[in-house]
């Protein structure tokens, strides 16, 4: 696993045998308040199966860690309220939010895959960061 100190990007991208895991996030002031102590982060993800093989994406693991190194996790079935099946070559992208009680953070995690063959695994999400404009760090 990669040091997340080092994830100071508002991107990332893992590669998982064979499926793409693409993530961009950015700052959300309109939806933000931060005179109550709270940051929103609109993050957008692209997952592109590059396998040979059908897969469906059944449930997601986020960690989530503030600037105060407070985490939390959030599991749940599928995303956005779907479990997509990607064939070979197709893609599925989805935007959601993080709100988060520190100006900068992070996250990271994992998808839960079904082969068409049945077998389950797990793809990487690869650590990006969550950076309020102005923010240094």
């Amino acid at each position: 696993m990669a040091d997340l100190r080092f994830a100071t990007a508002p991107m990332s991208e893992a590669l998982t045998r064979g499926i793409r895991v693409e993530v961009l996030s950015q700052h959300s002031p309109e939806n933000s308040r931060p005179a109550q102590g709270e940051w929103v982060f609109q993050y957008t993800v692209r997952i592109t199966n590059q396998s040979a093989e059908t897969v469906q994406l059944v449930s997601r693991h986020w960690i989530i860690t503030d600037a105060l190194e407070q985490v939390e996790e959030v599991r749940g079935p599928g995303v956005v309220g779907e479990q997509p099946t990607l064939a070979p070559g197709e893609g599925f992208q989805y935007s959601s939010w993080c709100p988060l009680k520190t100006p900068t953070g992070m996250m990271h995690g994992t998808y839960q895959m079904v082969s068409a063959s049945g077998g389950k695994f797990d793809i990487e999400i690869a650590p990006f960061a969550l950076k309020a404009r102005y923010t240094i760090q």
